[in-house]
């Protein structure tokens, strides 16, 4: 086994021999970087979004099909939305809203909803939401899988400000388990983890330390990166939407019509001929 600590991102599985239960881990590193490179979130709300970010990248290994799944955390005080997204590749981008200008020391995770968002490039979107107190993402999520899926479920998660982790232990409803003192000994173990070794330990080093009387199954690791899926044709759309007129008005006042993506702040630009463009319907008659 190699102490090397993860320096790529990642997502493993693993499970545990004659057990109901699996584990993933998740390591959010270059992908979380590239998101504070883009954002000069206050500490505390830093941190947030790198356990946001964890929590969904633990949450893509349920995803099946090509689509996304989205964690969103809405809070009705100086912080009010936390957001995090992924594909089913493994692809992530994050954002924060609060109210610039306010001391770090008020910033407040009021209590308010957790709202997962699964979508299918094919089929039914999907939405649940449960109650989030304090920004306690790790809570709220047992919370959910409890109530909503009858998954017994434990999370952890950690960030340091440059790189986050998350575990998650879950109890499989469809098998039986030769052991049925396994989840409570296997969840006090993990209890045990301190969030510097989450962070900085590689994974067959932790899982040992943890579980070295245990018989642990490990999977091929699957990678993890920062993506932006806005374009120039998404934001057209959303524009379209607006309107012709409107959008002439804009442009008749600004010269062009600026928009900056929120998640990656990239730049995009509309001149007259290319507003045009959005309405072939309009410019046909």
């Amino acid at each position: 086994m190699s102490d090397t600590p993860n320096s790529a991102d990642s997502l493993q599985r693993f499970s545990f021999d004659n057990t109901n239960i699996r584990g993933e881990l998740a390591h959010v590193n270059a992908s979380y970087r590239e998101v504070l490179k883009r954002h000069q979130y206050p500490t505390r709300i830093a941190k947030a979004v790198g356990e946001l970010m964890a929590a969904t990248a633990l949450l893509s290994a349920n995803l099946k099909f090509t689509g996304r799944l989205t964690l969103q955390i809405r809070l009705p005080g100086n912080i009010s939305l936390l957001q995090a997204e992924t594909s089913d590749q493994g692809q992530l981008r994050a954002i924060a809203r609060y109210e610039e200008g306010t001391e770090e020391s008020e910033l407040s995770f009021d209590d308010g909803q957790m709202i997962i968002t699964v979508e299918p490039e094919v089929g039914q979107r999907y939405q649940g939401i449960t109650l989030i107190k304090g920004g306690n993402v790790a809570g709220a999520l047992e919370d959910y899988f409890e109530q909503s899926e009858q998954l017994g479920s434990r999370f952890w998660l950690a960030c340091d400000g440059q790189n986050a982790a998350g575990f998650m232990l879950q109890q499989m409803p469809s098998e039986q388990s030769d052991d049925p003192d396994a989840w409570d000994r296997l969840t006090h173990l993990a209890s045990t983890i301190k969030e510097e070794e989450l962070i900085n330990l590689n994974n067959d080093v932790l899982l040992h330390r943890l579980y070295h009387e245990e018989q642990v199954r490990t999977y091929p690791a699957s990678e993890l990166s920062f993506f932006c899926t806005c374009s120039k044709d998404r934001i057209g759309n959303a524009l379209h939407q607006l309107g012709k007129d409107e959008l002439m008005q804009i442009i008749e006042e600004q010269g062009k019509i600026s928009i900056n993506c929120d998640f990656c702040k990239q730049a995009y630009s509309f001149d007259k001929e290319q507003v045009n463009e959005l309405f072939p319907e309009q410019n046909l008659q």
